[in-house]
């Protein structure tokens, strides 16, 4: 890298954090859409139930197996080509859900859509938290989570205002996919190459680092990273099922539980996730301060409640608005924001995207595989599923809370501490 290179101006981070944050906007939009969209396209082209279950469990698998190949090609091969490359093919995949009437090319459309998705969101925070100064990395990355609850929300805006449109509703649903993915790739091009990815990156191919990026996933499953990454693994898998439930069950179960009609029960949804965005808000002001913990610990404490208040007092109306409405003060004070910043505070640059795409796939994986029995459990025993939720739920908040108390693995990782040093020094002596 060039002395010049090493002293052009860099962009603001804010806006690194915008337009790189912006793949969780896609994320949640490529979800909420897609699930209105081939509702719609159900009827239009007569689907069977088994092809609508394929076509979704096709976006969760995809977006699974895209977080593992883009988190791992994005320390191979950095931040920029990756998160370039993703947004040609999400845009591609919605191109074809739009113009699509058969199962093969829907099928492939969202398929590459939950590719393009899911390897861009782990490089995408890596990005965030690598330009961001220390002091503010946390609210950076946070602020993700910000623009993936508008994404939930602009799609329900949008399911509402053209759902009864037919066929051309659903191409508006999925062409907003590909709309933002094609503005997004534009506005990428204001975002160099991450400066500590490049520095870690030099400092390897010379030998004066360890070589983390070649190894990849096996060099997580040593010390001093196996203990923290399978304690983020369990946290965020085991509580992102029972968030999971409440996507996609919660407006099932006002209606059919706690008899509320579809459009009371969907409004309340829609409040909610403004709601999350408020307390994601109060997250971003104080991850950073000396009141993390403390936030957290409010957040893990009315997790467990939500779901406590239906296995204890029976899935009636007041129980389950209740329980949505805490769910989403877990949502915004402990659950995804803290493990992206838990992990790029972790992990050393050439290990951070694979360790955060290894950790969204493994989720998404297990949060499919749980869908497919909710139904079948909430049949036979709403309690009983309220209680499984609140098991799960305790479980990856006793990993987390265990585990991170005392921010120890970013004091005493000396691994991360050695390559992430080189990288400051290196890019210190580029910019003196």
């Amino acid at each position: 890298m060039s002395s010049q290179a090493g002293t052009a101006k860099r962009p603001n981070p804010w806006w690194v954090a915008f337009v790189s944050g912006m793949a969780s906007y896609i994320d949640a939009v490529a979800i909420v859409s897609s699930g209105t969209a081939l509702t719609i396209y159900t009827q239009v082209f007569g689907l069977s139930t088994a092809k609508l279950g394929g076509l979704a469990s096709t976006l969760t698998l995809f977006i699974a197996v895209g977080a593992i190949v883009g988190g791992r090609l994005g320390d191979r091969y950095g931040r920029k080509r990756v998160f370039m490359v993703t947004m040609v093919v999400i845009a591609l995949g919605s191109l074809l859900t739009v113009i699509g009437s058969t199962f093969t090319v829907l099928a492939i459309g969202i398929g590459l859509m939950g590719l393009g998705t899911g390897a861009d969101l782990p490089v995408s925070i890596a990005t965030i938290a690598e330009s961001a100064e220390e002091d503010q990395r946390g609210k950076l990355v946070s602020f993700s989570q910000i623009l993936w609850t508008v994404g939930i929300i602009l799609s329900g805006v949008f399911g509402t205002i053209f759902g009864d449109m037919g066929r051309t509703g659903g191409q508006i649903l999925f062409g907003h996919v590909g709309l933002a993915a094609l503005i997004v790739f534009i506005l990428r091009f204001t975002i160099p190459e991450s400066r500590e990815w490049e520095a870690a990156r030099s400092d390897e191919m010379r030998g004066e680092g360890p070589a983390s990026g070649h190894e990849g996933l096996g060099h997580l499953l040593r010390k001093p990273y196996l203990r923290p990454f399978l304690a983020l693994l369990f946290f965020y898998a085991l509580t992102n099922i029972t968030v999971n439930t409440d996507g996609q069950f919660g407006t099932y179960m006002l209606v059919n539980l706690g008899g509320l009609d579809v459009s009371t029960a969907s409004a309340i949804f829609t409040g909610c996730s403004v709601f999350g965005i408020v307390l994601t808000y109060v997250f971003m002001k104080t991850v950073d301060t000396r009141f993390r913990m403390t936030v957290f610990a409010v957040g893990a404490v009315t997790g467990v409640v939500s779901w406590l208040l239906p296995a204890l007092f029976g899935a009636t109306t007041v129980p389950l608005v209740s329980q949505m409405i805490l769910i989403f003060v877990f949502n915004g004070l402990a659950f995804e924001a803290m493990m992206k910043v838990w992990t790029q505070e972790t992990f050393p640059t050439l290990l951070r995207s694979t360790a955060q795409g290894s950790i969204i796939a493994i989720a998404r994986f297990l949060a499919a595989a749980a869908v497919s029995v909710t139904p079948t459990l909430l049949a036979f025993s709403p309690r009983l599923t309220a209680w499984s939720q609140v098991i799960l739920m305790a479980i990856g908040l006793v990993c987390a809370l265990t585990s991170f108390r005392t921010g120890e693995y970013v004091k005493k990782d000396e691994l991360a501490s050695a390559i992430d040093g080189g990288a400051h020094s290196r890019e210190s002596s580029l910019t003196a």
